[in-house]
């Protein structure tokens, strides 16, 4: 049974066909723990077998750890079955191994230092490095990275940033697309709110937002999803399981948003889980499902750092699901009445 596909070509131009079910590859960037260049290659032949077709990555993932190892495992992957995506916004310096950003995030990775630069000249730099990285000659998709709060930290920061991409990084990648050089552009980012922002201020394809309309939250619902659809925007979904506790389930020491969850969080998720062990279905298939459901979502990209995480979310994307269960969910106000389900 092959992954279901959805295609998106919101300006005629020929668009991309996705896999529902992505990979996102931050994971393989070393995140939190080491793994050996062969066990990620194994990751992704797994993922590539079970029919994954679209891959996203970052510089920032592994400090270009994430890019090299996908290219050695797309060198022999012909160019037009997968559609590939990274981002910008930052670009990677060489420094000494006690300067080197997230030692305590990304193991055993290059030592590289990251500096934010959202300017014209910063998003072109930074493709050229990604192409050099990665060893392709095409990217489909180009997401400005972590233009939020969550990443910045302080709001004149990330205003500042935002100014500086919309005057800067913005042309570059307008100029990308109208050159044919990439397929679709938007941002990745942590918070809906951003894609909001920049909605209203230019003319955006496809955003990758993490977390943020999942079985556990549905705001984008009240603004920023309509104005999607009504432009015809296209939305990845990253982090459909909250940091883990959609596919944990509510257990001690489960995490949400990168934290251990709090108690409220334990216990809402607790009762989305009788629900779904009332219709037979597993928390992660529903976690997983839920934002497909909505039009403008294009796909969803769980990572992971082995083949049995896949083969979960494998199971997760095939699962069936009864519409009684979405029903149950709304009807307990453990889901909004608002969200689109069959």
């Amino acid at each position: 049974m092959s992954l279901k596909t959805r295609h998106f070509d919101r300006l005629g131009n020929g668009g991309l066909t996705l896999t529902e079910m992505g990979f996102g590859t931050a994971p393989l960037g070393n995140l939190i723990r080491a793994i050996s260049d062969d066990d990620a290659q194994a990751t992704l032949q797994a993922a590539w077998d079970a029919g994954v077709r679209y891959f996203d990555t970052a510089p920032l993932y592994g400090l270009g750890l994430s890019e090299t190892r996908l290219n050695r495992f797309l060198r022999d992957k012909p160019r037009d079955e997968y559609v590939l995506s990274t981002k910008v916004g930052r670009l990677l310096v060489p420094t000494t191994p006690e300067k080197r950003d997230g030692p305590d995030k990304w193991i055993d990775v290059p030592d590289r230092t990251e500096m934010f630069d959202y300017t014209y000249d910063g998003v072109m730099r930074s493709l050229e490095f990604s192409f050099e990285r990665l060893g392709v000659a095409r990217v489909d998709i180009l997401y400005a990275h972590d233009l939020d709060m969550f990443s910045r930290g302080d709001r004149q920061v990330l205003d500042a940033a935002l100014n500086e991409f919309i005057e800067g990084g913005y042309r570059a990648l307008l100029e990308l697309r109208d050159q044919g050089v990439i397929k679709a552009f938007g941002a990745g980012v942590n918070e809906w709110e951003s894609c909001q922002w920049l909605t209203e201020r230019g003319d955006f394809d496809i955003f990758l937002l993490a977390g943020r309309y999942t079985l556990l939250e549905q705001t984008p619902l009240d603004s920023f999803l309509p104005l999607a659809q009504e432009r015809g925007i296209g939305l990845v979904i990253g982090g459909a399981y909250n940091s883990g506790i959609l596919a944990t389930g509510a257990k001690p020491g489960a995490y949400y948003n990168y934290d251990p969850a709090p108690q409220e969080i334990l216990d809402r998720v607790a009762k989305i889980e009788k629900v779904c062990a009332a219709h037979g279905t597993r928390l992660i298939d529903a976690a997983f499902q839920f934002p497909l459901l909505h039009p403008a979502v294009v796909s969803v990209i769980p990572g992971g750092q082995g083949a049995k995480e896949v083969q979960g979310s494998l199971q997760a994307a095939r699962a069936e699901i009864p519409d009684a269960l979405w029903h149950d969910l709304k009807s307990e106000g453990l889901l909004r009445a608002d969200a689109p389900t069959p």
